[in-house]
């Protein structure tokens, strides 16, 4: 006991002069029906759009932080803001351990969350697991060649041959840097086609995203690069945002924090794709680490965060990590996220690549959850040659922009649906390993799966004029004679409900103020949906 009470005594003292990394969680969001009464006022058009269209609503969690709770955080005295999450509606705060404890007299904070555990329940704690690195050991050889093996591998050119590259689609980029997308030449054509939709520095708190390590820029070009001859990214015609939420020169949980904040941001502008080639174990300061215990899919706050961002409709994929030959080889935050894909890396001939993260995480789920090439994968140089280097970094984005492309596609999917599918077409879906998860996708056959089942159940009602002004029509296939159609806001608010059959098949929507709206058709056990536009 007396030994307990030293090393008590030593760790509050050292706390009372050191900074400390803390998250400040609130108790409720005050001012929350003003914000879903006004949707635009928390999201983009293009984001509720992506909700109306898979039946998402509105909830506490798209609304942003109350700001006097954040005002009387950033007054208080050696405090500094560094991030901030509406989906968790906490800050993460840096300060003094003694500063940060003053918060919790803050009104309307709820509690206060070291990155430090030990000084959550002020005893010590055990050692954890060494740092690794976030920005996945990426090892560049600079040997020429083309990209058509990582694409062919997952037949991703099968649908690029059909004229599905990835059109329509967001995809936001999560890494360390973007220098030269703005200058060198295997980003021409997106920037020809204005397919750099805009980006932020998390890290730097600036709207310079041309910035930074050159890691994110590398892991752009497996996308969306083009050389001809050379490269051709995986999801060419795609929109991009970028994000740079990591700091090269530390190892700290704020990224953790600038990951959430980002992810939220993509939520915002409507993104369809998150990827992210970073991975979070351990810090520089070793009690801030994580353990392989935490990996339970939604206890991490980037993992928590992550699982959020799938519930807001978007697909989520993030590198496995490097580690599979180390002592610690398991997959990290936030790939081990209940609701992430977590992509492995093989070489060329399909064999797994030994630095390759594995599972499963600690609750015995399958991870990783799919593969694809990250070895010697094909992508620009810091120079804008093209050139080849390792790592799930690449594995990671490859597969990213498949998914977008497939997608693309088939836009009428929802984020699950896209899921299900991509993971039933990979290689080893019926006999699944803690090496290759479900392992290499073939996204022909997820193509061929979705558009069969589209035909199947082709809808048998038309919904005309969309967009509309005073009324909608109902046309009935010849085998019903009645329907129920029911209207709902974006928020899943249930608005307008009528009858239709053969002898009346028109909808009255005057009354509806402007907006977009989701219709739903029962008859008997069918039901259709769709989204629906008042003018």
């Amino acid at each position: 006991m007396k030994k307990i009470l030293l090393l008590l005594v030593t760790i509050l003292s050292f706390s009372a002069y050191a900074q400390e990394d803390a998250w400040v969680y609130f108790n409720d969001k005050p001012n929350a029906q003003t914000f879903l009464n006004n949707p635009l006022s928390m999201l983009s058009q293009r984001s509720l759009d992506r909700r109306a269209a898979q039946n998402i609503p509105l909830d506490i969690q798209d609304v942003p932080i109350h700001q006097p709770y954040i005002d009387q955080v950033t007054a208080a005295a050696g405090i500094t803001v560094l991030a901030k999450s509406r989906w968790l509606n906490c800050l993460h705060v840096r300060g003094t351990a003694a500063s940060i404890y003053a918060l919790a007299s803050i009104p309307g904070v709820n509690h206060l969350d070291f990155a430090n555990a030990s000084l959550n329940v002020r005893l010590p704690q055990p050692a954890v697991s060494q740092p690794i690195n976030k920005t996945m050991e990426t090892l560049v050889a600079f040997n020429y060649g083309n990209s058509f093996n990582q694409i062919h591998m997952m037949n991703g050119d099968l649908l690029h041959q059909q004229n599905f590259t990835g059109s329509g689609k967001v995809i936001a980029v999560l890494d360390a840097g973007f220098p030269g997308v703005n200058t060198l030449a295997p980003f021409a054509r997106l920037r020809n086609n204005n397919a750099i939709l805009g980006g932020y520095d998390f890290v730097n708190k600036n709207a310079n995203f041309f910035s930074g390590d050159s890691h994110g820029m590398m892991v752009l070009s497996t996308m969306g690069g083009y050389v001809d001859t050379q490269l051709v990214g995986t999801a060419p015609d795609a929109q991009y945002y970028l994000y740079i939420t990591e700091d090269v020169n530390s190892e700290n949980p704020v990224e953790e924090s600038n990951w959430v904040e980002a992810a939220e941001m993509a939520d915002y502008v409507g993104a369809d794709v998150i990827t992210s080639s970073l991975g979070y174990f351990g810090f520089d300061n070793t009690n801030y680490g994580h353990t392989y215990a935490d990996m339970t899919g939604n206890k991490a706050f980037g993992s928590r965060g992550a699982n959020i961002a799938y519930t807001r409709g978007m697909v989520v994929v993030a590198s496995a990590g490097n580690e599979g030959a180390t002592t610690e080889p398991h997959v990290g935050v936030p790939a081990e996220a209940n609701n992430v894909l977590a992509i492995g890396a093989v070489r060329s001939n399909r064999n797994i690549a030994s630095f390759s993260s594995i599972g499963p995480s600690f609750d015995g789920r399958i991870k990783p959850d799919l593969m694809a090439q990250g070895q010697a994968s094909v992508l620009s140089t810091t120079s804008g040659s093209v050139g080849t280097a390792n790592g799930t970094s690449f594995s990671g984005p490859i597969l990213a922009g498949m998914i977008a492309t497939f997608w693309s596609a088939v836009p009428s999917l929802t984020n699950q649906e896209v899921v299900d599918y991509v993971k039933h077409s990979a290689d080893r879906f019926a006999s699944p390993n803690n090496q290759y998860g479900y392992g290499i996708p073939d996204f022909s056959a997820a193509l061929n799966s979705a558009l069969a089942v589209a035909s199947a159940t082709k809808n048998d009602f038309t919904v005309y004029p969309n967009p509309a002004s005073t009324s909608i029509s109902i046309q009935l296939p010849p085998t019903t004679e009645e329907a129920v159609v029911s209207i709902y806001t974006s928020l899943g608010q249930l608005v307008q409900q009528a009858a239709v059959n053969v002898a009346s098949t028109a909808v009255s929507i005057e009354q509806l103020p402007t907006g977009i709206y989701v219709y739903q058709i029962r008859s008997g056990a069918f039901s259709q949906s769709g989204k629906l536009i008042k003018n």
